[in-house]
């Protein structure tokens, strides 16, 4: 693999006709979405003037990237987790593996943009932006993601082969959620630029035909288990129950292992007690999906700029949110990386616009406003400019 720049020049985002192909949103939504796959030629064309291989080897050898390397291993199949060392990345053989690094749109900024670019559908479901180098051979083997995926082929060309199957029973004791039975349906030669959509649970393999690497847009699809366990940990926090078990009535037990019905009443009867409202699920819901994942940590300025100066700044040069933040509305709630505000009437206009937008324009913002936005950018969630 030839050592390149990592970064060559300004990558200019494809406006939403040439992403989806020349059909609307709207259409994508109602045809495609959750339903059938769509394959889309050059759809993201010079993905290679942002990131090379070379690029993402640099990035896989980060402490704060996530980032993995996949390989067959005598008829199964072999996962390392990063940071890598370069010599470990040096000494691969020449074909037949995968190196995967996952949110590289809080590593690059391009990849940011990229991502942001697929803000036709609602941030709340946007996850992240994973990016793959494999030489020929490489693949991750058959698999189905649980949730919408659009695969761009960034360098290179890969082989996809797709299929529809019911059948998705995993290879027993394997790192990997590999399927035990493949059927291909239908199969493409992917080239720079080209883009595949795959609604979720459909089954698909990707084979390296040169090397190669593969920008993956991935959206979030919570389980109703993970949902369900972290609403009653939010809850925990929130749920203030009065009295204290009392048996006033107890009697004497000739078998004083066995719990009394009595007791066993009056403890449903305390649990049944717990009540939760809509706008208990609706705080929870906003706080959990605007939550930046474990592994994503803010850096707050090193020297911040006093008040005076950063007004000044957002009034010249607008801001942008970091690309770790998550921003979301619901109503005139606001939840900003997993934190709750219930905003004044006259600054809501500028929230949402912030959170839509994830950028706001120079303009002159008054010392309330600026005051909130202060103090997220003395925590890292945003910065001056855009």
């Amino acid at each position: 693999m030839t050592k390149r720049n990592r970064v060559r020049k300004t990558f200019a985002v494809p406006e939403l006709k040439t992403l989806l192909g020349g059909i609307s949103p709207r259409q994508f939504f109602a045809e495609y979405w959750q339903k059938k796959p769509l394959l889309v030629r050059q759809a993201v064309p010079n993905l290679d003037q942002v990131l090379d291989g070379q690029g993402l080897f640099d990035l896989a050898c980060q402490e704060d990237a996530e980032s993995r390397l996949v390989r067959p291993v005598r008829g199964n199949w072999q996962r390392q987790l990063g940071p890598f060392e370069p010599e470990q990345l040096a000494c691969l053989p020449k074909k037949d593996w995968s190196l995967l690094v996952s949110g590289v749109n809080m590593l690059v900024p391009e990849g940011d943009a990229l991502l942001n670019a697929f803000n036709f559908a609602p941030y709340a479901r946007l996850d992240d932006l994973m990016v793959s180098f494999a030489p020929p051979g490489g693949g991750v083997g058959p698999h189905f993601d649980s949730y919408d995926v659009f695969l761009i082929q960034g360098l290179g060309r890969r082989r996809w082969e797709i299929s529809g199957q019911d059948d998705l029973e995993l290879v027993d004791d394997c790192p990997l959620r590999i399927l035990k039975r493949f059927r291909v349906d239908q199969s493409w030669e992917l080239e720079a630029g080209d883009m595949l959509y795959l609604p979720p649970k459909y089954a698909h393999n990707g084979v390296a035909l040169t090397d190669c690497m593969t920008w993956s847009i991935g959206f979030r699809a919570p389980s109703a288990q993970e949902m369900a366990t972290e609403f009653l940990v939010y809850m925990q926090d929130s749920v203030c129950m009065d009295g204290l078990y009392a048996d006033p009535d107890l009697g004497y037990s000739r078998q004083p292992g066995k719990i009394p019905g009595l007791m066993v009443d009056r403890l449903k009867d305390m649990i049944r007690a717990i009540r939760w409202t809509d706008h208990d699920m609706e705080d929870f819901i906003g706080r959990y999906l605007s939550d930046p994942k474990p592994n994503v940590f803010f850096e707050p300025p090193a020297r911040p700029a006093s008040f005076t100066r950063f007004h000044k700044l957002t009034c010249e040069r607008g801001l942008s949110l970091d690309a770790r933040s998550r921003m979301l509305y619901l109503g005139r709630i606001f939840f900003v990386n997993g934190e709750r505000l219930e905003a004044e009437q006259e600054i809501r206009p500028k929230l949402r616009q912030l959170a839509d937008q994830r950028q706001l324009p120079p303009a002159a913002f008054d010392e309330v406003f600026t005051s909130l936005l202060y103090e997220w950018y003395r925590a890292g969630y945003l910065q001056t400019g855009r």
